[in-house]
């Protein structure tokens, strides 16, 4: 290189220069506005998508008639019936069934007892309708649940077992020898909890409307919220248990009753079994006495 003027040097020795400076590419005489590119290429992509979007919809088929009319309004949704509401509608309702079959359809169509929207199925009954004895109970528990049937747990089998040693059965046809089975509460609470006053309230008149349809010669109250609910008395199941007496329904009938310790808790307290089998010797004695 001849000089500091790259221009009037040799063209091989101007090459060498320029790589020993860094200088790796050519570029053009004039500037170029890469900002500018990228605004430009950006809209031509816009309008590429908008001019696809207006072609497709050209070509698509046009709403007709029915769908350009307005939409239906709402129905409107009745507000929930409160607690005492749905007492009066719960009784209404079991007074005008004729029949356990219908009983059981309006309990299907009852959705004002909370319990019912967290519990899987309807518990009514099991047996024979048609049984010289009913016995009722408190409250399903997971396994009635599942099956939808009262009394088919531990607490179950093992009522299975005491009423088979006085010669009764929930599968028997013969109506001396069966028994029907039903429930205070016809929908398991959850987490088996105690249910709440309103809860039985709002069941109480399908059990009592139940009774009178079945019509039993002998009623059997297992448990404390059988018992006090239907003999509406606020004594302990202890004091209860037992002794004969009498139970009136709605209708004003009449049926002998008598009340016992619940399968559940002689399984929590089994010294108390002999307490239940002298009421089930009470029951078989009354049904041999009236035969």
């Amino acid at each position: 290189m001849h000089g500091n003027d790259p221009q009037s040097a040799d063209p091989a020795d101007l090459l060498r220069w320029y790589a020993e400076m860094g200088v790796d590419e050519t570029v053009g005489d004039a500037a170029v506005d890469r900002f500018a590119v990228s605004a430009r290429q950006r809209a031509e992509r816009e309008a590429a998508a908008a001019a696809r979007k207006a072609a497709r919809e050209a070509s698509a088929p046009g709403p007709d008639a029915s769908s350009r009319a307005a939409p239906a309004p709402a129905r409107p949704v009745a507000p929930p019936l409160s607690s005492d509401e749905a007492v009066e509608d719960a009784r209404s309702r079991a007074t005008k069934c004729e029949s356990l079959d219908e009983l059981v359809a309006v309990l299907e169509g009852f959705d004002a007892c909370p319990l019912k929207k967290t519990a899987t199925n309807l518990v009514f009954s099991d047996g024979n309708p048609k049984a010289r004895v009913m016995i009722v109970g408190e409250a399903p528990g997971r396994d009635e649940d599942l099956k939808g049937k009262p009394f088919v747990g531990r607490s179950g089998q093992l009522l299975d077992r005491m009423l088979a040693a006085i010669g009764l059965s929930r599968h028997e046809e013969d109506p001396a020898k069966a028994v029907f089975i039903s429930n205070c509460i016809f929908w398991r609470p959850p987490g088996n909890r105690k249910p709440t006053e309103a809860e039985t309230l709002m069941c109480l008149p399908f059990v009592e409307r139940a009774i009178e349809l079945a019509h039993p010669d002998i009623l059997v109250l297992l448990g404390a919220t059988s018992a006090g609910r239907l003999l509406r008395t606020t004594q302990g199941i202890m004091r209860t248990r037992g002794r004969w007496t009498e139970y009136k329904s709605p209708g004003g009938e009449t049926f002998r009753t008598i009340a016992s310790l619940h399968p559940a808790y002689l399984l929590r307290q089994p010294a108390h079994k002999r307490l239940a089998w002298r009421d089930l010797l009470e029951v078989r004695k009354a049904l041999d006495e009236s035969v």
